[in-house]
């Protein structure tokens, strides 16, 4: 071997090229994280590229510019094709959370096979009993996340809740109905979706009812995404894909159904149809998205009759409330890019706001007086105070009175106690002033999850699928205790009927009890 060669073997690695690529993606990182004014989850997607990029430009270095021999550079190459052939032959993305991050998991994992489910859910020749309170819709009687109840012993250190039962569920991002003896959520089996009815004490499956129909995102998940409405005997329920259905709470036969899609032309939300059915006045108020008035569709309650529709928006992913505002009864609904207000008995729109960027809205309005309510959204929106006014010729509608960028509800829907609003700060625990939009305070980082007020304290499902106990002022969050109720992530929204909370994943179904006084 000449002294040429023998020099160019020896030659040092050449880093410089290294540290360059590595620094220049830390700053650059560093720097878009830091942009306030960016949404959190369009941080990650522009950092995602960067980290992405700058590895490509690392394995690029490494066999080409860092002097090391062939023959290492040639192992390190088949090590890097073996690494990443095992990681597909045995690693999956299993969606993403809530800001964007993929999960990654071992591939089976977390699933179940649905008819041992049926083979295990059983029937019970225990007495059926009644749980002492109801949950019949999403969001709670009211329909505001806010309920009464007993009073619950906040030492979750020395009375943790305790897990009654615990089933698999096919997948969905459902939230639980519960009446009576009965709870119910929706689910994914294969190519159907299912309303399933527990019974709420044992979790002895009573009945299902099934129709045909699938919705599936990579980064969205799989099945229905509302929550059971449960009224007069009945269960009112709306699908991914817009089948919307009336069943007997006792049998589940169907009573009637159609599909609110197909009957008005619209189009299913990139994310699903998400809107949980309205039941008031013996009527049933479904967002459909469909143009010429058939944004809002009424049906009669006993016979599925369409009996009122109006407005033209788009539908996005918050459901249909009924409020008083300025002496006036409304549906108040959030469509793609605007809030709107129906005739609750015609459908007729009587005003209409453009608001949001054109990312979802997910969050209902908060009726925060006579005269005035609050949006809010994530994605960089934050949130907006508004006032219902007479305009010149006295037709209402509504006023700006303040902007915050201070509270940015991606899938939560926030709570408003006495002046002020608790909720998620695109996955931080915020409260807000209502009279001026001020952040009063800002802590703790549970991300993407749901959560109810029950007199003075805030139970919280964090979405990484623990149970969080709050006594929120406006002085800090008073966080109480933890408990664990599940593996992995958990956007579903939890019910509480008397000291009874039913909560679900996209795997599994649980009730727990929690002390009371």
């Amino acid at each position: 071997m000449s002294n040429t060669s023998q020099n160019q073997s020896k030659r040092p690695l050449r880093w410089w090229p290294c540290l360059l690529i590595l620094s220049v993606a830390t700053i650059a990182i560093l720097v878009v994280q830091s942009l306030s004014e960016f949404p959190f989850q369009r941080r990650n997607l522009i950092s995602l590229p960067i980290g992405a990029g700058a590895l490509l430009l690392l394995i690029f270095w490494w066999l080409f510019f860092s002097r090391a021999s062939t023959k290492v550079r040639l192992l390190s190459l088949l090590g890097l094709v073996l690494l990443v052939g095992g990681g597909f032959a045995t690693l999956r993305i299993h969606g993403v959370t809530g800001d964007l991050i993929p999960i990654i998991e071992f591939k089976g994992s977390g699933k179940f096979r649905l008819s041992s489910v049926r083979a295990s859910a059983g029937t019970t020749n225990q007495a059926l009993r009644r749980v002492p309170g109801e949950y019949p819709q999403f969001l709670g009687p009211n329909r505001t996340g806010i309920l009464t109840g007993p009073s619950l012993d906040s030492d979750w250190g020395l009375n943790p809740p305790v897990e009654l039962w615990r089933k698999p569920v096919g997948v969905a991002w459902s939230g639980f109905a519960v009446v009576g003896d009965r709870a119910l959520t929706l689910e994914q089996n294969g190519e159907q979706e299912q309303v399933l009815c527990f019974q709420a004490l044992t979790g002895a499956l009573l009945w299902t009812a099934t129709n045909t129909g699938r919705y599936a995102n990579p980064i969205g998940g799989e099945g229905p995404r509302s929550t059971p409405t449960v009224a007069d005997g009945r269960v009112f329920t709306l699908g991914a894909n817009g089948w919307l259905q009336c069943l007997d709470l006792s049998t589940g036969r169907r009573l009637w159904g159609t599909n609110v899609v197909s009957l008005t032309g619209a189009s299913v939300p990139e994310w699903g149809g998400s809107g949980s059915p309205l039941v008031a006045k013996g009527r049933v108020y479904v967002g459909a998205g469909g143009r010429n008035n058939q944004s809002l569709l009424i049906f009669d309650v006993g016979t599925g009759d369409l009996i009122g529709a109006g407005g033209s928006g788009a539908i996005d992913y918050a459901s249909p409330s009924l409020v008083t505002l300025a002496g006036q009864e409304q549906i108040l609904v959030v469509n793609h890019h605007e809030i709107a207000a129906h005739n609750p008995l015609t459908g007729a729109q009587l005003w209409k706001r453009t608001w949001g960027t054109g990312f979802p809205l997910v969050a209902n309005p908060i009726v925060v007086s006579s005269n005035r309510f609050l949006v809010t959204a994530g994605y960089g929106v934050g949130a907006e105070l508004f006032e219902i006014q007479p305009d010149s010729s006295g037709v209402l509608g509504p006023k700006s009175v303040w902007v915050s960028k201070r509270l940015k509800a991606k899938f939560s829907n926030p709570v408003l106690r006495e002046g002020y609003v608790y909720g998620l700060d695109d996955g931080i625990m915020a409260c807000l002033d209502i009279r001026d939009g001020s952040q009063k305070w800002k802590d703790g980082r549970y991300g993407h999850g749901q959560g109810v007020w029950i007199n003075d304290l805030y139970l919280l499902m964090a979405e990484n699928g623990e149970m969080i106990l709050m006594r929120p002022t406006a002085a800090g969050s008073g966080e109480l205790g933890r408990y664990r109720a599940f593996k992995g992530k958990t956007w579903n929204p939890i019910a509480l009927a008397g000291d009874l909370i039913f909560a679900r994943s996209d795997q599994e179904a649980a009730c727990f009890r929690l002390v009371v006084h």
